[in-house]
C-alpha cells in the first residue's frame, strides 16, 4: 500500500490507533534516519496491523469513526505518525507525544542529508529545503525552488544545476509513492487479550506492554474517554508541584476498588465502576497530598519519597468513607514515613502492596496493624548514622526537608518561620551548604563528604544569596546575634569550636546526632506517644530487614572533574534527541530497600523510555559497582567514548565515533 494512501485512511478514519499502544518516542534521529531510508530506496519494513469491526474495539484520539471494519496499527505506529506529521505537517489526531520532534525537517540539496531546522546553519541558505513545505507545494513549486538554490551558487553551469536539484527534489516528492507491505491479522475469533499478546510478541525487542498497560488499555476498550481523563488529572497534580504517571494513578484506582494489588482483579469492572472509582480514587489522593504536604511539608516530587504507599493510603480512606480522626490522620501519615524512609515500596512494589492491603482487610481496615507490620519489617527509631547519605537524592534528604518544615526552623537572614504552605513551592527554598563547597574542596574533602546531608539547610533564596560562600565560623555568629535561637532551630550545634572549617568532620557527627533526635520527636508526636516511650519502644526489638550499622553504600561521582564529564555526557545525550539521565541514582536491595550503591549517571527506562534496555555509565568504578549495576539489569559503560559508540551505532545508526 502507498504511503500516501495509508496517510489518507488516517484522515479518514480507516487506518487507526488502538487504545493500548504507547505515544509517539521516537527522537530526531530516528526521524532523520526513516527519511534518509526512504529517500535512498531502502527497505523500512512493512506493517503489522489488525482488521476488525470498528465497534468491537476502541481508538486511540479518534474523533469520528467511521462505519464498518477499521485497520489497526499494531506494528509501524512510530513510521507512520512520522510520515504523516512530516509530509502532512502536523500530528494525526492519535499522536500522543512531543510535536517538536517532528518539527523542523530540511533536506540538503547538495549533501543530500536530512537535519532538524538550526537558524545558525539554514538561515537564508536556500540549499536547505523545508521539507514540509515542498511537501505541501508539491510539483508546482519545485522549479522556484531550484531557480533560488542555483543561482545561489554563482555558477556558470546553472541550468544544469537547476535540473540536478530538480532530480533531487522529486525523488523527495516520490517517498509518498512508495509501498509498505502490510501483514494482516484478521478474524472474528480475535479478542483484545490475542491482538495484544500479538503485539507483544512483534514487539519483544523492547516495546511489550506491561501488565498495568495491559490493564490501561482494557479500561480503555470500556471507557475511551479514560486515558484523557486521567491525564488531564495528572496534569492537575504537576501543576501543583507533583509527578505521577499513568500506573500509578490506575494502581491507586485498583486499589482503592478492589482492595487488590494486581491488575487483574481491574477486569469484570462495568464502566460506571471505573469512572465512579477514579473520581473517587482521585479526591483521596488530593486529600493526601494536602496531608503530606500541609503536616509533613513535603509539596513537590523532588521530596515526595515513598509514593507507592498512597495507593494504600487511598484503600485506607476509602474504607473508612474519606471520614478519619486526627489521630487517625497522624498515625496513617507515620506509617507512610516509615515505609519512604526504610523503601518498603522501592523493590518488590506490587507484592508490598499486596501485603499491605491484605493487612488492611485482615485487620478490619486498622492502621495500627499497617503499623504493627511496618515494625516487623524495620524498628521505627533514627539513628544519627541514617543520615549518612549525600546529595539530594539520597533517602534521608526528604527527612531533612520535612524536618525543616514540620517544625520551627527559621531562617537565618529574615527569621520567617519554613513552615509548610508558609512560603510557596521549592523554588521559593533553596539548598544551603553551610560549610561552602568550594572551600571544602580546597582542603582535599570529596564530592561525598561535601555534600554530605548534615552539611545542608533550607533557606530562602535571598538569605541564600547573601551567605554566599562564606564561613560558618564568620556568618553564624551575626545571625545569633539578631536571631536568637535561628541556629537552634535548624539543629546546628552550639559549641562554637565546631563552626570552624578544620573541625568540619566532627560538626558533621554532632549535627546528625541532633537531626535524629528531632526526628524521632516528631515521629513521636505523629504516633502519639512521647519521645521517651517511642525510642524505648525501638531499643533491643528486631525486624525483618535489621542488618545491624547501616553499610555505607559503594559508588557515586568522585570528584568535580567526574561531575563535569557526566554533566556534559548528558547534556551531549540531550543534543541527539534523548531526555537527561539521573545523576547519582541510588541503587537499594529490592527487598530490604537498603540502599547498596549510587550509580553515577543512569537512564533506568531506558534512552527510548519503553524500546531500549536501562543504562549506566560508570566512571573509575570497581567491579563490585558494575557487577550490582548488572544484575539491577542495567547496561554500563566505564567511559563517555563507549556510551557515546553505544547510542552512535544501536540507537542513531551512525559511525561510531
Amino acid at each position: 500500500m502507498k504511503i500516501s494512501t495509508i496517510l489518507d485512511h488516517v484522515d479518514s478514519g480507516h487506518f487507526a490507533l488502538p487504545v493500548f499502544q504507547r505515544g509517539y518516542v521516537w527522537n530526531r534521529g530516528q526521524v532523520r534516519r526513516l527519511f534518509q531510508s526512504l529517500y535512498k530506496g531502502h527497505p523500512v519494513g512493512g506493517l503489522l496491523v489488525w482488521i476488525t469491526e470498528i465497534d468491537s474495539v476502541s481508538l486511540r484520539g479518534q474523533k469520528q469513526s467511521t462505519p464498518g471494519m477499521v485497520t489497526l496499527l499494531l506494528d509501524g505506529q512510530q513510521r507512520i505518525t512520522t510520515l504523516y506529521s512530516v509530509l502532512r505537517g502536523k500530528p494525526p489526531d492519535f499522536f500522543d507525544g512531543n510535536p517538536a520532534t517532528l518539527t523542523g525537517l530540511h533536506f540538503h540539496l547538495e549533501t543530500e542529508e536530512f537535519e532538524f531546522y538550526t537558524p545558525i546553519t539554514m538561515k537564508d541558505d536556500p540549499l536547505w529545503v523545508d521539507v514540509t513545505g515542498l511537501m505541501r507545494v508539491g510539483l508546482s513549486g519545485v522549479n522556484e525552488i531550484c531557480r533560488r538554490a542555483s543561482q545561489s551558487q554563482s555558477n556558470e553551469h546553472s541550468d544544469a544545476l537547476q535540473n540536478a536539484y530538480m532530480g533531487k527534489l522529486l525523488n523527495l516528492l516520490q517517498i509518498s509513492d512508495i509501498n509498505l507491505h502490510a501483514e494482516e491479522v484478521t478474524g472474528s475469533d480475535k479478542s483484545l487479550d490475542t491482538v495484544v499478546e500479538i503485539f507483544n510478541c512483534v514487539n519483544s525487542a523492547g516495546t511489550m506492554l506491561s501488565k498495568g498497560d495491559l490493564a490501561l488499555a482494557k479500561i480503555c476498550a470500556i471507557w475511551p474517554e479514560a486515558r484523557e481523563e486521567m491525564k488531564e488529572k495528572l496534569q492537575q497534580w504537576e501543576d501543583a508541584g507533583y509527578g505521577f504517571d499513568l500506573i500509578w494513578l490506575l494502581r491507586s484506582v485498583n486499589a482503592m476498588l478492589t482492595g487488590k494489588a494486581q491488575f487483574i482483579h481491574l477486569d469484570g469492572l462495568t464502566k460506571a465502576d471505573v469512572q465512579k472509582g477514579l473520581v473517587q480514587a482521585c479526591r483521596h489522593i488530593d486529600t493526601i497530598l494536602n496531608l503530606i504536604g500541609g503536616k509533613l511539608g513535603l509539596d513537590h516530587h523532588r521530596v515526595l519519597f515513598g509514593r507507592y504507599a498512597i495507593p494504600v493510603m487511598v484503600r485506607y480512606c476509602e474504607q473508612k468513607s474519606g471520614s478519619l480522626t486526627t489521630e487517625e490522620h497522624d498515625k496513617l501519615l507515620f506509617w507512610y514515613v516509615q515505609a519512604a524512609m526504610w523503601g518498603r515500596f522501592s523493590g518488590s512494589t506490587e507484592t508490598e502492596i499486596e501485603r499491605a492491603l491484605s493487612i488492611l482487610n485482615e485487620s478490619g481496615n486498622e492502621v495500627d496493624a499497617l503499623l504493627e507490620d511496618q515494625e516487623l519489617w524495620h524498628h521505627f527509631q533514627i539513628m544519627p548514622h541514617n543520615f549518612d547519605g549525600s546529595r539530594i537524592s539520597a533517602r534521608f534528604y526528604p527527612v531533612l526537608y520535612m524536618l525543616t518544615r514540620m517544625g520551627e526552623a527559621r531562617d537565618w537572614g529574615t527569621n520567617i518561620p519554613l513552615k509548610a504552605n508558609m512560603l510557596g513551592k521549592m523554588n521559593q527554598l533553596e539548598v544551603h551548604h553551610i560549610f561552602p563547597t568550594s572551600r571544602l574542596m580546597k582542603l582535599g574533602y570529596d564530592l561525598k563528604i561535601r555534600n554530605a546531608i548534615p552539611n545542608f539547610c533550607l533557606l530562602t533564596k535571598d538569605t541564600n544569596l547573601k551567605i554566599r560562600a562564606s564561613f560558618p565560623e564568620d556568618y553564624f555568629a551575626k545571625v545569633e546575634e539578631e536571631h536568637p535561637g535561628a541556629l537552634a532551630s535548624q539543629w546546628i550545634p552550639n559549641d562554637r569550636d565546631l563552626w570552624k572549617i578544620e573541625n568540619y568532620p566532627d560538626f558533621l557527627e554532632a549535627r546528625k546526632i541532633l537531626l535524629a533526635k528531632e526526628a524521632n520527636r516528631r515521629l513521636a508526636k505523629l504516633l502519639h506517644v512521647d519521645e521517651e516511650s517511642f525510642v524505648r519502644r525501638s531499643i533491643g526489638r528486631s525486624s525483618i530487614r535489621d542488618t545491624g550499622e547501616m553499610r555505607s553504600s559503594i559508588g557515586d561521582i568522585a570528584d568535580d572533574i567526574e561531575m563535569k564529564t557526566l554533566n556534559d555526557l548528558n547534556e551531549w545525550a540531550k543534543e541527539q534527541g534523548f531526555a537527561g539521565g539521573e545523576l547519582s541514582h541510588e541503587y537499594s536491595d529490592p527487598y530490604s530497600g537498603e540502599q547498596l550503591a549510587v550509580f553515577d549517571l543512569v537512564w533506568p527506562d531506558g534512552l527510548q523510555q519503553g524500546l531500549t534496555q536501562p543504562v549506566a555509565v560508570l566512571l573509575n568504578e570497581d567491579a563490585e559497582v558494575i557487577g550490582l549495576a548488572n544484575t539491577a539489569g542495567f547496561r554500563c559503560f566505564t567511559s563517555p567514548e563507549t556510551f557515546k559508540n553505544y547510542v552512535n551505532s544501536e540507537l542513531l545508526a551512525v559511525a561510531p565515533a
